[in-house]
């Protein structure tokens, strides 16, 4: 029996996309807007987020055929039997840095935001704690419970969100959004790098394919997962350019968190949505956290053979650590697009090449 992955209780379709769903749309949502405006430099920026949710997809359908010739093992297991054990513990070396460095960027984010919206005065440290032990807490109970968390979490965030959106199109302004393709196509594909953060998370399949109920569906349920991320993601963009325009949009930190500010409906319960959003986000932040850090400490247990518990309690202290590295909001952001590109080059390379590298020595046997 694999280290943390206890084999009653498998996940079923909804918990394994909203689990999928809930690792893609992360710390980006608020920021993703002025990251792509920047990025792409006109309107088009929402065409970026299809193309950056197809290479995805894409992406996650190599993950799948890898890890579905391995249906009993996770990643870090079955990466020892293709590559050896010594490079395979170094390759899951890696990846338990990548999701500690995640880890320690959605904590931080999550941080700057509360302490300066909701929670202002209150020390840093107070947030974390609370947050990091909630997070332990679920995370001691497997991905099974994880997976329960998320399939609650999703259509409460689904709901604010397309509330949201819905109030949105009474700032909306079409025109903001043209003209179309002035500068061609070249500026859209120029924007990908900003939504390789945005759209990781499809690799979650490497840890959680051996745990569904029926992995046969595992192309489906990413299809959905991946597709139901991308509408939110396009239609957070088009309603803040829309708003905003593409010069407003450049101006925000936050622009998507400016658009539920801007909304104003009176004679309702609440007349202003801006607290309703950061609750549910910071929902959705603790559900990507709990996903990554279970993704961290499975791999360090099935590496090192340390105990599932033991490697949560080893963990946290270099996420919180690193989520104290960067000094301002600027560097929070640079540490973001550094993980961006380090998940493009990881999750574009292993897989493919272990993918290879198993058929090569399957046909050899």
């Amino acid at each position: 029996m694999s280290a943390g992955l206890p084999q009653s209780n498998q996940l079923t379709t909804l918990q394994a996309m909203g689990v999928i769903v809930c690792f893609i749309i992360g710390a980006e949502l608020l920021i993703l807007p002025r990251e792509l405006a920047e990025a792409v430099g006109t309107p088009d920026a929402w065409m970026t987020v299809a193309v950056g949710g197809t290479y995805s997809f894409v992406n996650a359908w190599i993950i799948i055929k890898l890890s579905q010739r391995f249906p009993e093992m996770t990643f870090y297991e079955y990466v020892q039997e293709i590559a050896g054990s010594f490079v395979g513990k170094c390759i899951g070396l890696i990846l338990i840095l990548y999701y500690i460095n995640v880890a320690s960027f959605e904590l931080r984010s999550m941080e700057e935001v509360t302490s300066f919206f909701l929670l202002e005065g209150t020390p840093g440290w107070a947030i974390l704690a609370l947050f990091i032990w909630t997070s332990l807490y679920l995370c001691m109970e497997g991905i099974t419970t994880i997976g329960k968390v998320c399939q609650v979490i999703f259509p409460i965030i689904a709901f604010v969100m397309i509330l949201i959106f819905s109030l949105g199109f009474h700032i909306f302004d079409v025109d903001n959004l043209r003209p179309v393709l002035a500068k061609g196509f070249m500026p859209v594909l120029h924007g990908m790098g900003s939504t390789t953060l945005t759209f990781s998370g499809s690799e979650c399949l490497l840890f959680i394919l051996c745990r569904m109920q029926n992995p046969k569906r595992a192309t489906l349920i990413a299809g959905w997962g991946i597709g139901l991320a991308v509408v939110f993601y396009t239609t957070a963009v088009i309603i803040c350019i829309g708003a905003f325009s593409i010069d407003g949009v450049l101006t925000r930190t936050w622009p998507f968190f400016d658009l539920a500010r801007s909304v104003e409906v009176e004679n309702l319960l609440l007349e202003r949505f801006e607290s309703l959003l950061l609750s549910i986000w910071i929902i959705q932040i603790f559900a990507t956290f709990t996903i990554v850090f279970y993704c961290a400490a499975l791999g360090l247990s099935q590496i090192t053979k340390m105990p599932y518990k033991w490697s949560l309690y080893v963990i946290v202290p270099f996420i919180c650590v690193l989520s104290q590295l960067p000094q301002n909001m600027n560097e929070v952001f640079a540490v973001g697009a550094f993980i961006g590109k380090a998940n493009l080059i990881l999750f574009s390379s292993f897989p493919i090449i272990l993918l290879l590298l198993s058929v090569w020595r399957s046909k050899l046997s």
